[in-house]
């Protein structure tokens, strides 16, 4: 209590325009951050007029926490004689600062390297337009990555910490971080076997056993799908790079078949007529390709006959695809009825024996 009272008497004594420069130097950098932020993007985008785009940039963000915290800073700097900060105490504090500044800029520059700002944009268009969103992203992603580890190291080397002795106790740990990041290693590989085969991307509709749905999202570790029953899950890619993958979005055509088995005394004139109606039938459609039709009388079964029905539908749509089936069924169904051909059913005839 003694020295907190002596620390309050020595405060009393400091000059109260000091302290009152000290809050104004804060008040200063937090008002005017913005403008500060905005001058410089300016500078570096000559081209740029549009105040929206200017404060939309990766870095106006982050340089306005800069100089909010610079501010701080600076206000610190100015008090340190009035207030009797001692040296270590200084040197904490601009470690403090330096370690701030460093993950502000690296998250500006991470915020550079997304797939929606305009440096990548110009990059693509340089590089490889032709490239996959959802390829770019994930390279995009790596970056970030770097860029995360870089500012680690520095922070590391900013509170003094040896790089050197921090390697090498990696590599007598080595092989126990081997083992337990296998299935990391494994899922990353996975993730570039799914960019290189080019197996789906994002906004797809896929199916991997048991799982199916639409590919929102590919990381480092896993793919996201979300189901036809709207749940999201998580599937690690190296799952899905040693899996058989069906992309319903690359079908081209969906086929429609369906086998009907009519009466087995239906009168072979009354079969050829209704498998000349169903052929005209498809033909008049514009949604069937022609040369896929087939009707043919297929089998003779126990109880009937089998008429196999089978085209390629253009619609790739799945509900469309669905609109599509249900109406050539009724078709069908209505020219059964106009034949008077009656479908048979599985029947099983069953004797009993009786004893006298």
């Amino acid at each position: 209590m003694e020295q907190i009272s002596g620390y309050i008497k020595s405060i009393s004594t400091i000059k109260i325009s000091e302290i009152i420069i000290a809050i104004c130097i804060i008040i200063f950098f937090r008002i005017f951050s913005s403008t500060i932020a905005y001058i410089i993007i300016s500078m570096f985008k000559l081209k740029t007029k549009n105040k929206k785009r200017i404060k939309e940039s990766a870095f106006y963000s982050p340089l306005k926490v800069f100089f909010s915290v610079l501010g701080i800073y600076l206000a610190i700097l100015f008090l340190k004689q009035p207030l009797e900060i001692s040296n270590q105490a200084v040197d904490v504090i601009t470690k403090i600062f330096q370690i701030i500044s460093v993950i502000i800029f690296a998250k500006g520059f991470s915020s550079s390297f997304t797939i929606n700002s305009t440096l990548v944009k110009k990059m693509k268009e340089k590089t490889n337009p032709n490239i996959e969103d959802s390829m770019f992203d994930f390279l995009l992603k790596i970056v970030r990555a770097v860029i995360y580890i870089i500012a680690g190291f520095i922070v590391i080397t900013l509170l003094g910490i040896n790089l050197n002795g921090l390697v090498a106790g990696l590599g007598i740990s080595g092989v126990i971080v081997t083992l337990a990041a296998q299935d990391t290693a494994k899922n990353l590989f996975g993730g570039f076997v799914i960019f290189l085969d080019k197996p789906f991307s994002v906004g797809d509709y896929i199916q991997i056993t048991p799982y199916e749905g639409t590919v929102e999202d590919i990381t480092f570790r896993s793919t996201r799908v979300r189901t036809f029953e709207n749940s999201l899950v998580n599937i690690p890619n190296s799952i899905i790079s040693n899996s058989s993958i069906v992309n319903w979005s690359k079908i081209e055509k969906r086929r429609y078949k369906i086998d009907l088995c009519i009466q087995i005394n239906t009168p072979l004139d009354k079969i050829d007529k209704f498998k000349t109606r169903v052929i005209k039938m498809l033909q008049e459609r514009g949604s069937i390709y022609n040369e896929s039709i087939i009707v043919k009388f297929d089998q003779i079964k126990d109880n009937g006959i089998n008429i196999l029905i089978c085209s390629y539908i253009k619609e790739t749509e799945y509900t469309k695809y669905l609109a599509e089936k249900e109406e050539l069924n009724c078709e069908i169904m209505k020219i059964l009825r106009e034949e008077n051909i009656e479908l048979t059913y599985d029947t099983k005839t069953i004797y009993l024996k009786t004893e006298n």
